[in-house]
């Protein structure tokens, strides 16, 4: 739910042409509003729906949005037993895995934090790449981000009062679901990265492949719900085509146009908007430390993705 380096559900191709659209900045901010909601369309959703049906509707509603996109444009799906099975793979850590995880974290902490969890992807991304990407090497600047951007996550948690007050279960959900997401990243960029499919082509399969996994899984370890709650079924709806699809889309559209770098600053709007929107909507209460913590949190995180100056 969030864009650091290339984007989290991307995968890396030349093919993708940028078309004559409305105003980058407008799509910009309309990416922030729909994925900084998310967390509450989440949270509405699991009062209705069990967490793992919150996520394979959520899923479903978002792989009709691309398959109804590709439709449009007259692309195909990727061929190949290799390319399905890495994308098999992109769809659980980055799809299936994460979103399951946030929908089960929400049953027990409130929407804003697990908003301000997600800001803590750039973290876990760039601590992960020091290890698993050689041609990402440190520095002071970005080793400074990492360390600040944790203690912003020990201020939002409350860690002088020894988390009092705090679900430790549902807050260690989210901050997994966050490391998913770049562990996810990585793995897409070491297999699938110079693939000749588009995006939209790859991310319809991901996708696919990840309602697929939860369809599997879902019968399982859920039962049929006896009656249809239309609050939270609308507000999976929601959260399917638009916190997932059209985001999606979205997100791709501004990659193409203004680059990663500058489309992934919407990470830092996300948990911003999230909280505004748990306090305003969803009552939930805010102490001092969360938006002061939040607030150091994405500071750490955009020290985490600065670059070193090319030597001239």
């Amino acid at each position: 739910m969030s864009t650091v380096t290339t984007p989290g559900r991307v995968t890396t191709s030349s093919g993708d042409r940028p078309r004559r659209r409305l105003d980058w900045r407008l799509r910009f901010a309309a990416l922030s509003l729909i994925w900084g909601f998310s967390f509450l369309l989440i949270k509405v959703g699991t009062e209705g729906y069990a967490p793992f049906q919150v996520t394979l509707g959520r899923l479903v509603f978002g792989t009709a949005v691309l398959a109804a996109a590709m439709a449009v444009r007259r692309e195909r799906l990727p061929r190949g037993a290799r390319t399905w099975g890495h994308l098999a793979v992109a769809a659980f850590l980055l799809n299936a895995l994460p979103f399951s995880l946030f929908a089960y974290a929400e049953l027990t902490i409130p929407s804003t934090l697990a908003g301000i969890c997600n800001a803590t992807s750039p973290l876990w991304g760039m601590a992960l790449s020091l290890v698993a990407l050689s041609e990402d090497r440190p520095t002071r600047v970005r080793v400074a981000g990492l360390g600040l951007g944790f203690l912003g996550v020990l201020t939002v948690l409350g860690a002088w009062q020894g988390f009092h007050g705090l679900d430790a279960g549902g807050t260690a959900l989210a901050l997994l679901a966050s490391l998913s997401y770049p562990v996810g990243w990585i793995y897409v960029r070491r297999t699938l990265a110079g693939t000749s499919h588009s995006h939209l082509s790859m991310t319809g399969a991901q996708l696919l492949l990840a309602t697929v996994q939860l369809a599997v899984v879902t019968p399982l370890f859920t039962t049929l719900p006896t009656s249809l709650s239309a609050g939270p079924l609308l507000a999976i709806a929601a959260l399917g085509a638009l916190g997932t699809g059209l985001a999606v889309l979205l997100q791709y559209g501004l990659v193409a146009e203004v680059g990663p770098t500058t489309a992934q600053m919407v990470t830092y709007f996300i948990p911003v908007i999230a909280t505004a929107a748990g306090v305003a909507l969803l009552g939930e209460s805010l102490t001092w430390s969360t938006p002061v913590g939040a607030v150091i949190v994405l500071i750490g995180a955009a020290l985490t993705q600065a670059r070193p100056k090319p030597r001239v």
